[in-house]
């Protein structure tokens, strides 16, 4: 049971009557001072060039919200946009994965090729902070190992308790439409705490059954299960299918065959509370906005419990219907939530939705039972 519900905003536009300016993709971590950091995507649209992450900061939990402005405020073009995820590292300090879109050569397009769903040119790169967030380091162009392809910006880097870093991602066709690997969810592995990329692992794999799995995020369990879960969609029938999860037991070495959450959502982000059950947020597609579930491992049996609506359950239009993906895509107004644990036992959840006609960032705060 969800008790103690509260909601606010982590940023809106202040000016909305003289500049179109909108929000998308926090990502909020909780350093171990209490004080939050939230990184976030702001520019005049969607899809627009002038996209950039930006950075708030919190001192009471969450309640109210300082903008520190962009996270990097040097550019190479002004047709390179940005988003980016935060975690903390082993030391408990901010890690910032970086994302750049190379608008360049497609400067009167969106980010995805309509003709076969192909991806402008991407990378990632990681920013360190030493300081909980103050200052930044010089961004570290991060080097995938599997190459003839873009990558989708799913989740923020994953630090394992033994020491490994995964990046839990899936692989995205060239804008001419080239994937060499072929479709793929994957986790990029790091022994050196982010310097080097030197393999891949894959936690879902259904062959034979034309899936792709998008939005994957990974969870470790006190006795050092992975949890691998992903929306799920099919590229032949155009449609989706429940969100699949798969586990580890050897640290991401080799996974189990994928099996259904029951839950059909869009985006879903799982968090691990400390008695073992997961609170999971999604864009549910079954019915109408964003929704928690409470749910538990029975074995590798995944059981689902207590459901219950968090924004939009009333509102219409806030997803597309389109044979297109791309043009669903162009026409979400909502999506994207993070889970954090405050230290006074709290569940943080932030997403962005449209409210008053602007893209925002809302924040809901509730204790689970």
């Amino acid at each position: 049971m969800l008790t103690n519900l509260s909601t606010g905003l982590i940023y809106a536009n202040p000016q909305a009557h003289i500049k179109s300016e909108h929000a998308y993709f926090p990502s909020v971590v909780c350093l171990p001072s209490g004080e939050l950091i939230a990184t976030y995507a702001v520019g005049e649209a969607f899809e627009a060039a002038n996209v950039r992450l930006h950075v708030s900061r919190s001192t009471d939990r969450g309640e109210t919200w300082t903008h520190c402005g962009p996270l990097n405020t040097e550019r190479t073009s002004e047709m390179i946009s940005e988003s980016g995820r935060i975690s903390i590292d082993e030391q408990g300090q901010p890690v910032v994965l970086w994302y750049l879109c190379d608008r360049r050569e497609h400067p009167n397009d969106g980010l995805s090729n309509p003709e076969n769903m192909g991806f402008v040119p991407t990378s990632f790169h990681i920013l360190r902070s030493m300081d909980d967030g103050h200052t930044w380091t010089i961004p570290h162009r991060l080097e995938p190992s599997v190459k003839g392809c873009e990558f989708e910006l799913c989740s923020p880097i994953t630090p394992l308790n033994n020491g490994t870093w995964l990046l839990p991602t899936s692989t995205w066709k060239c804008w001419d439409g080239r994937l060499d690997p072929g479709y793929k969810m994957l986790a990029l592995v790091s022994h050196d705490k982010g310097v080097t990329w030197p393999e891949a692992v894959q936690p879902m794999s259904l062959p034979g059954q034309s899936l792709i799995f998008w939005e994957s995020k990974i969870v470790e369990f006190d006795d050092g299960t992975l949890l691998a879960q992903a929306w799920t969609h099919n590229y032949e029938t155009g449609k989706d299918s429940p969100n699949h999860y798969s586990l580890s037991k050897d640290a991401g070495k080799t996974w189990s065959t994928p099996q259904s959450t029951g839950l059909l959502g869009q985006t879903m982000t799982q968090f691990v509370l400390d008695d073992g059950r997961m609170i999971n947020v999604y864009r549910r597609m079954d019915e109408a906005g964003l929704w928690a579930t409470v749910s538990h491992l029975d074995g590798d049996r995944w059981i689902n419990g207590e459901t219950v609506p968090l924004w939009g359950q009333n509102a219409a239009e806030l997803t597309g219907k389109h044979s297109s993906m791309v043009d669903n895509f162009r026409v979400l107004r909502f999506g994207a939530p993070c889970i954090n644990r405050l230290d006074n036992g709290e569940v943080f959840v932030a997403f962005w939705c449209y409210e008053d006609a602007k893209s925002v960032i809302r924040w809901f705060r509730f204790g689970v039972e």
